[in-house]
């Protein structure tokens, strides 16, 4: 029979002890503040002196405090959090609006929750419910066409809520965006000042990109008016916006218009691929044919010959959906619930 002495000895486990975290009262003692202080200063940033809050910062810094933002909202029914649905990540022009929007929310305490959408309406509703779920202080969207059950969410949401990028005589709450169609039918008359008569328009029209139906339909309208042919379109469905797709789609527009002496492309990505291609087959822009875009896409200043484009202030629709919410947010009075930041046509070398 065994004795205790005949057992083997079990090791004894020693349990692992991980630091433990810095209290926010650690940082109130370093800061030389009280508790209270060092809250406001991390949820209503506003609220707090300069010298204070740079005392409370450099505290935080020294003990390598994280504020624990999820008791803080219980707490407070605070989260500091703004949601951001976008269309897509990879296009500079929306990237330069949530640029705007974080030079501005983020001095105001406030951080920014990112969605996008792939130009799916179906993945734009699920976003808005899964972002409600999380509590945002306000939300902004990048369009003003929604499915009829994303519309009712936003619109029962109880929370600011900024539509950009669009233009509706009837927004959800607030509005910060400009008319495409307008902008199409300006850039179609500038080409018909020009002296150019058989135009096409291009690029990719899908059912979630209200914003380049509205520039074919503003194309339309133009034509229509000018008495050109409002029929001449090339769309390029089920394609992505690179330059590759529109440096094959000049091959695709001569065969089916081989008379086109313009083409208006619905993106300046399209219209770049575009001109490259017109350059590496001999084919003289504008001389041959003419090209123009739309976004105001840094490439199209650098392009040669420069491109014909819409430029759109992105920065500043970030900047100006910014200061609706904060307004909102701060209950201050708001004059003017939809604000119009327009566009510019620039005239380059391409038209």
């Amino acid at each position: 029979m065994d004795t205790e002495t005949d057992k083997p000895k079990r090791r004894k486990r020693e349990r692992r002890t991980s630091p433990s975290r810095v209290t926010m009262a650690e940082v109130a003692r370093e800061a030389g503040v009280s508790a209270q202080t060092v809250s406001r200063a991390i949820n209503y940033p506003e609220q707090v002196g300069e010298a204070v809050r740079t005392q409370v910062q450099e505290a935080i810094r020294r003990l390598n405090y994280v504020p624990n933002f999820a008791a803080s909202q219980m707490a407070t029914n605070r989260s500091g959090i703004i949601a951001v649905i976008l269309p897509s990540i990879s296009a500079s022009i929306f990237a330069d609006t949530v640029q705007g929007l974080s030079t501005t929310l983020l001095p105001a305490g406030y951080q920014i929750l990112l969605g996008h959408t792939f130009y799916d309406p179906e993945q734009e509703e699920a976003l808005v419910r899964s972002f409600l779920g999380r509590g945002p202080e306000g939300m902004v969207v990048m369009g003003t066409t929604h499915t009829a059950a994303a519309d009712a969410l936003l619109k029962q949401a109880g929370l600011p809520i900024v539509e950009t990028w669009e233009w509706t005589e009837e927004p959800i709450d607030l509005l910060v965006g400009y008319s495409n169609e307008d902008a199409a039918i300006e850039m179609v008359e500038h080409l018909f000042a020009k002296g150019y008569r058989r135009l096409v328009f291009s690029g990719v029209v899908e059912s979630g990109d209200a914003r380049a139906k509205a520039r074919l339909r503003g194309f339309r309208i133009a034509a229509q008016r000018l008495g050109l042919d409002a029929d001449r379109v090339l769309l390029l469905h089920g394609r992505n916006v690179s330059m590759k797709v529109g440096a094959a789609s000049i091959a695709e527009i001569r065969t089916r218009f081989p008379d086109a002496d313009a083409v208006f492309y619905s993106s300046d990505v399209f219209a770049a691929g575009a001109v490259q291609e017109c350059l590496r087959s001999g084919i003289r822009v504008p001389e041959d044919i003419a090209i123009a875009g739309f976004g105001g896409f840094e490439i199209a200043e650098i392009l040669i010959p420069s491109l014909t484009t819409i430029v759109v202030p992105s920065v500043r629709i970030g900047q100006q959906a910014a200061d609706l919410l904060l307004a909102k947010l701060k209950k201050q009075p708001i004059g003017e619930p939809r604000v119009n930041v327009g566009y510019k046509l620039v005239c380059g070398q391409s038209t």
